[in-house]
């Protein structure tokens, strides 16, 4: 059984092996390395099975631009599990403990760009049902997915 938990700074290798392991290439891990350093307020949290990280998610601010100016929410990436350890709900795990944490936060949204399948479990929806649209061109509109967690801001993205 996994435990979900805050990562810690000694993690960092462990996550980073994660990570390349899940992608089998070095981008995404990469990304958390810089993250990590660059963004305070990242929510960051990995999956253990006994004493071994066997997966990771991490959150850090994303902006909206609405009308009544900009809401500051956060965006899920990367999220990852050991290829060894895939299918056993440890992703899912993640993606609800982050979404707790950021509920009992007042978050407003979370975004992601990810596969159209897979967060619609956990309340996403195309962003472009909230008149959102993604910044990167190429990003197909069912990939770019937002989550609204505080119901009242819906109006202001």
């Amino acid at each position: 059984m996994s435990v979900i938990r805050d990562e810690r700074l000694p993690d960092a290798p462990a996550v980073r092996a994660v990570l390349e392991a899940a992608f089998s290439q070095a981008v995404e891990a990469d990304l958390a390395d810089k993250l990590r350093v660059a963004c305070r307020e990242r929510i960051s949290l990995v999956a253990c099975d006994d004493d071994r990280i066997v997966g990771h998610i991490l959150f850090t601010p994303a902006l909206i631009e609405g009308p009544d100016g900009t809401v500051v929410g956060y965006g899920l990436a990367p999220i990852a599990v050991l290829p060894e350890f895939e299918r056993k709900e440890i992703g899912s795990a993640l993606v609800r403990a982050g979404i707790e944490r950021l509920r009992r936060s007042r978050c407003p949204f979370v975004i992601v760009i990810g596969h159209p399948t897979y967060y619609p479990r956990f309340g996403f929806v195309p962003a472009s049902t909230c008149g959102i649209r993604c910044e990167w061109d190429g990003v197909p509109d069912e990939a770019f997915m937002i989550l609204v967690l505080e119901p009242s801001l819906a109006s202001q993205l």
